[in-house]
């Protein structure tokens, strides 16, 4: 069930993503309940979020959780501030800010999928609208469902992830319909919504 969310939030969220990003670089950060004040009381809800920044078509940094364990309007400004310091890339720096695209994807609560063979999996998600979690006792990987635009196909998605979570290149780089499900493998799938300035 994607979030249940007013479109109208959507630049609310974003600015407060800018605006974490901006505040960031000065020598004391102002904190959270500083940047929320007088912001919608729907901010107060515990809500996952993800925070993507991109420059130029190239990703900058995208940071997030999968569980709602915070306030949607402190998740964001979290994640906002790790993902323009996202480790796997350059930190980005104080002058691209305002070439900065930045994307709030808000996430409905994440759901088990009842399946223990790749071909359920494949035929049970939904392009464009799923994302997906696949985990074991040692792996964890996600992919939103904007990365459905590209890669389309379930097969090129699963396949994907795996790939990300760094299990074996032998699960993923075949027919994944006929490989082995892992032992302790789960799957939880969930649907966003997504607002970018």
């Amino acid at each position: 069930m994607e979030p249940q969310l007013g479109r109208e939030l959507g630049p609310v969220l974003t600015a407060l993503a800018r605006t974490a990003v901006a505040t960031s670089f000065e020598p004391r950060p102002p904190g959270a309940a500083t940047l929320l004040a007088d912001t919608p009381h729907e901010l107060s809800r515990k809500t996952a979020t993800f925070v993507t920044l991109e420059r130029d078509g190239t990703l900058r940094g995208c940071v997030g959780t999968l569980a709602a364990v915070r306030p949607l309007g402190f998740d964001v400004i979290r994640n906002a501030r790790l993902a323009a310091r996202d480790p796997r890339l350059p930190a980005v720096r104080r002058g691209e800010l305002d070439d900065l695209k930045i994307t709030v994807t808000v996430l409905s609560p994440s759901r088990p999928m009842a399946v223990g063979d790749f071909t359920t999996l494949l035929d049970r998600l939904r392009p464009g609208v799923d994302g997906l979690t696949l985990k074991d006792a040692g792996r964890r990987a996600t992919f939103l469902p904007s990365v459905w635009r590209g890669l389309p196909g379930p097969e090129r998605f699963c396949a994907a992830l795996l790939r990300k979570g760094g299990w074996p290149e032998s699960l993923w780089s075949g027919d994944l319909r006929s490989a082995a499900w892992p032992e302790g493998m789960a799957a939880e799938h969930y649907e966003a919504a997504s607002f970018t300035d």
